[in-house]
């Protein structure tokens, strides 16, 4: 993520999962959600796994031969 999660963001975010949020319910999460994803950014690029959790579990069964 390049910039703070804005409130646009989270009422996007979350018409795709199927969710109406008011402006003002976007607005409350987008606040309480983006100090953590901020503080994130910095490192989000040099884990060593992939936070997608399907790519998770392919590197997980590597071993046994899937």
């Amino acid at each position: 993520m390049t910039s703070s999660l804005t409130a646009e963001a989270v009422i996007v975010t979350a018409r795709t999962a199927g969710l109406d949020l008011t402006p003002e319910t976007a607005l409350r999460i987008a606040t309480a959600v983006a100090p953590a994803l901020d503080a994130f950014a910095p490192v989000s690029g040099t884990l060593p796994l992939d936070l997608e959790p399907a790519t998770f579990l392919r590197v997980q069964r590597q071993g046994d031969g899937e």
